[in-house]
């Protein structure tokens, strides 16, 4: 046996092989369990790893085989075993290499059709483009060409002015010169202008649609006037939009049904490039949205989720005190440290309650030193793709700094106006009041004199109580929240008190005044005085639109993780379209047949909205005409 023969392991004329070995089955099954545990070796760990130790169990086994093909003579079937492995090398690295493609393509197919617009938009995207180009070159007809499967220039969008329109005769050898103009452009890859000849002057422009290199079409633009080349930028940026648009349109209508050799086909390949085209152009467009945060006037500042600053605008590079280079080296942490005060001293703290419940987190900075006022909210942005999702996939972190300065001197300003104004009215109203009682009091007055200096004592009382109730109003509308103290209440103990004190009224115009108490109900946490008065309000309205000898009821409830303070009356009722006009300012409800009523200063019910959403809660109003009315508010329980 030639040594040769000894290397290929062939089976010798003269020699006769075992029947172990000549059968086929006994030669066969060595190859398909090498070929398993190949298959089974790659599966677990790839192919790179075990390849060395493959190749050198299969060095390992041919020196194996040749030694005993060369000390007895017999061979064993090396080379089939060698082409199994091969074999199936190959097939599992063709069946990973297919379902990676598939995954990658259906990736880049699932960003292009989310990022990309739906094959019916493209039409009005690009009219939408030639009519902004309409606003500045004024063309009497502008037509958007891509190319079809054929190569040839197709119309894809059509925008023509009205002294546009051309006769017929003149259409089709117009049209093929524009197009070879455009196929002009194409090739050379910049913007042709060509002057026309005529009675009146005009100028056919076109502009080849590329993006990242790739020429997908071309605009023609036929003017009345010469091109400017001031316009050069424009028209180039709008046709980058154009060809992006016309990416869009095509990758949309392109099927995506994909065969089991796509990953091997040049035509699936160019397709998933087109779909990476169009995912590149969507991401350049949101730069728009990055861009656009540095025209804005509050300081804006980005951070991933690793907390390294990723974007800050100008204002709040002039905020932190260094230039943007420098504030990307910045951790959230050290950002926010810039603007530590005696309120916000653990930002830390902040950033792990915005990560922990989702909520932003807003505060007022007070800077004495530089006597700044300075607004700071830490938000969490989430995915807008997943926000139907019940954990919607958090993206980055955005920290907002507003200078509130001017703001805080104008509603300073705003509030000394009010205070100074209203000292001025109580003064001459407390003068016109006390000589009106004293007039009132003189019984020697003729009757009508007696009425007229009534009714001027009765007008400024009522003038008195609708300041005192508008400043109430003014104060908690300016939020400050260091005037509103807290403590935990027991709301049923405020309708007791309150009950109490109105018991007299109730009583004068013969209305009972009734409890319905709850046991065991939790606190709030709330600023008793403004909770007194605002239930006050509220019961002295039901006693004063409730007929006599009727009911109001006053309730309390517990509701989830809420505290329901109600009263209920027996009275008119208010219409459906007051029911959400009562709650404003200076709004009277008029009755049916009766004017407003000139006692009411219109602010009770506002300044129980004002106290309860400061508190965190709700109000509520049920009536049906005739048969009365059910005010209610809300607060947190504790």
């Amino acid at each position: 046996m030639s040594l040769l023969q000894r290397l290929m392991l062939v089976t010798a004329t003269n020699q006769r092989p075992l029947p172990l070995f000549s059968n086929f089955w006994v030669g066969t099954l060595p190859a398909l369990a090498a070929a398993c545990i190949v298959v089974t070796i790659i599966h677990r760990f790839g192919v790179r790893r075990p390849l060395i130790y493959i190749a050198a169990a299969l060095v390992s086994l041919g020196m194996v085989g040749l030694g005993v093909s060369w000390v007895f003579s017999r061979d064993i079937n090396f080379v089939p075993l060698v082409i199994a492995v091969l074999i199936s090398v190959a097939a599992v690295q063709l069946k990973r290499l297919r379902r990676q493609d598939n995954e990658l393509t259906e990736k880049l197919l699932e960003a292009s059709f989310t990022r990309g617009s739906r094959s019916d938009e493209g039409d009005h995207r690009l009219l939408s483009g030639l009519k902004l180009l309409d606003t500045v070159l004024a063309p009497t007809e502008a037509i958007v060409f891509r190319r079809d499967a054929a190569g040839r220039l197709v119309s894809s969008a059509r925008l023509r002015a009205a002294s546009g329109i051309m006769p017929d005769t003149e259409r089709n050898s117009v049209w093929r010169e524009g197009v070879k103009l455009c196929e002009r452009a194409m090739a050379i890859r910049e913007i042709v202008v060509e002057k026309v000849v005529a009675d009146e002057p005009a100028t056919n422009i076109a502009l080849p649609l590329r993006h990242e290199g790739r020429t997908v079409g071309a605009l023609l633009i036929r003017a009345s006037q010469e091109f400017d080349d001031d316009d050069r930028a424009l028209l180039l940026a709008v046709g980058g939009q154009m060809a992006r648009n016309l990416q869009r349109e095509q990758v949309a209508k392109t099927s995506r049904s994909r065969g089991r050799l796509d990953f091997l086909s040049v035509t699936a390949s160019r397709k998933r490039l087109d779909s990476l085209y169009v995912l590149n152009g969507a991401l350049l467009e949101q730069r728009v949205g990055i861009n656009a945060l540095s025209e804005i006037g509050d300081g804006v500042a980005l951070a991933s989720l690793d907390g390294r600053i990723a974007f800050a605008n100008e204002v709040m590079c002039l905020f932190v005190g260094m230039p943007e280079v420098d504030t990307v080296r910045l951790s959230i942490f050290d950002l926010l440290a810039v603007f530590r005060t005696d309120v916000f001293d653990e930002p830390a703290i902040a950033v792990r309650r915005v990560l922990q419940t989702g909520q932003p987190y807003e505060h007022e900075l007070q800077f004495t030193e530089r006597n700044e006022t300075l607004g700071l909210r830490i938000s969490l942005v989430l995915d807008d793709s997943r926000k139907r999702q019940k954990t919607p996939q958090p993206l980055c972190l955005a920290v907002v700094v507003k200078d509130l300065t001017r703001i805080k001197e104008y509603e300073q300003l705003k509030s000394d106006m009010i205070s100074l104004m209203s000292h001025e009215l109580r003064t001459p109203l407390t003068s016109i009041n006390g000589f009106a009682e004293l007039l009132a009091a003189d019984k020697q007055l003729p009757e009508q004199t007696k009425e007229f200096v009534t009714i001027i004592a009765n007008e400024s009382q009522r003038m008195s109580r609708m300041i005192n109730t508008f400043l109430a109003v003014t104060k908690l509308q300016r939020k400050d929240k260091q005037e509103v103290l807290k403590i935990p209440l027991r709301l049923d103990e405020v309708v007791r008190e309150t009950i109490a004190t109105l018991q007299p009224v109730a009583k004068k115009r013969r209305i009972r005044l009734v409890e319905q108490p709850t046991e065991r109900l939790p606190p709030v946490a709330a600023d008793k005085s403004m909770i007194t008065q605002a239930v006050k309000n509220l019961v002295s309205n039901a006693i004063k639109y409730s007929p006599e000898r009727t009911t109001v009821t006053l309730s309390t409830a517990l509701e989830a993780e809420a505290v329901r303070l109600s009263v209920e009356d027996r009275g008119y009722g208010i219409p459906t379209e007051a029911k959400d006009k009562v709650w404003e300012k200076f709004y009277r409800v008029v009755r049916e047949g009766q004017e407003k009523d000139e006692e009411s200063t219109g602010l009770g019910l506002s300044f129980v909205r004002e106290v309860v959403e400061q508190h965190g809660g709700t109000v509520g109003l049920e009536s049906e005409v005739g048969r009365g009315s059910k005010f209610s508010f809300t607060l947190p329980r504790l």
